[in-house]
């Protein structure tokens, strides 16, 4: 069920922190509803990007960067002024976070300032330290285990290529250990998707991540499993996404990786193995010629510029969303 934009630009807005304040740290803190709704909201706001307003004040949102970053800060920085809100962007070399300041502290000075924060950060445990003592909502705009806003935006891709999502087979070839890997098992088991998660021997996600998606997909009709043959996992797939071999702070691993993940590249021949009107993937940054061809990114089918753009709507509607949580408290 769509939520019409009108509905929208006269949200509530909520007067300070509340008790049980939600937040977005992991794909599944969403339950199959809230992503439907989030996804929604995600649609409408594309359709009508200037018509809500729920940070009208304009109120702050905190945007804390420890990583590199470019659609990060731009998706967020333009969707927080587009929802009529000031994003502030602090340095977090500068902010010292974890070393100059405890978490905890910083946490509570920045929930004092800020109506939400936004942080992008390493271990995951800093982000839940930064929700529990912030009494703000808390957004994860990437940490080492996680990457749930990208999720957001390729779920949103997939339905506008797609339609419905249930049903739909992906296949993720590369390093499923890393944050995408995590992120495609959880978020794609509760859009009811069938997850094959695809990676050379000792770069498979843990056992916990799949048992964890396995749980939601039991409930949602979906299925996340591991296929090590990348020619399995892509035949017969929908969507084939793929991501960096080298992640954030792995660059000295760059030339044993390509070696051991040359397989799991998307060729234009391989990715001709699934069914021919699927659809490549990438979050970016990419590297043509390692993980994937340029022939396929570049190509026809590829939406990684749709992806890149739908961070913004995608991103939108989960400040909008957390808004309206808080505001029912």
């Amino acid at each position: 069920m769509n939520h019409p934009t009108a509905s929208l630009a006269s949200l509530p807005i909520p007067r300070g922190p509340r008790k049980g304040t939600r937040h977005f740290l992991r794909d599944d803190d969403l339950s199959p509803a809230d992503q439907a709704r989030v996804l929604d909201l995600a649609a409408d706001l594309k359709r009508a990007p200037y018509d809500a307003k729920p940070l009208a004040g304009p109120r702050t949102v905190a945007m804390i960067f420890d990583k590199q970053t470019l659609r990060t800060q731009a998706s967020f920085a333009a969707g927080i002024a587009e929802l009529g809100g000031h994003p502030m962007l602090v340095d977090g070399a500068l902010a010292g976070i974890g070393v100059r300041e405890s978490v905890d502290d910083v946490a509570r000075v920045l929930g004092r300032q800020a109506s939400v924060i936004v942080w992008r950060t390493f271990e995951q445990s800093r982000l839940e330290a930064m929700a529990e003592h912030s009494g703000v909502p808390v957004v994860n705009a990437l940490t080492d285990e996680f990457h749930p806003c990208q999720l957001l935006a390729d779920l949103l891709t997939i339905r506008e290529q797609k339609g419905e999502l249930a049903g739909l087979t992906v296949a993720f070839l590369g390093d499923g250990a890393c944050n995408m890997g995590n992120s495609w098992l959880l978020a794609g088991a509760t859009a009811g998707l069938h997850v094959r998660i695809s990676s050379p021997e000792g770069y498979a996600p843990g056992a916990a991540m799949v048992d964890a998606a396995a749980a939601i997909a039991a409930g949602t009709g979906g299925s996340a499993v591991l296929e090590a043959d990348p020619h399995a996992a892509v035949a017969g797939a929908d969507v084939v996404v793929t991501d960096t071999w080298i992640s954030m702070g792995k660059e000295d691993e760059a030339a044993p990786r390509a070696q051991v993940f040359g397989p799991y590249s998307v060729s234009a021949a391989l990715f001709a193995e699934a069914k021919p009107d699927a659809i490549a993937m990438h979050c970016l940054p990419a590297y043509r010629g390692k993980e994937i061809d340029a022939e396929v990114i570049d190509g026809p089918r590829s939406v990684v510029w749709d992806e890149a753009e739908n961070r913004r709507h995608a991103q939108k509607a989960v400040l909008t969303w957390l808004l309206e949580e808080e505001d029912r408290g």
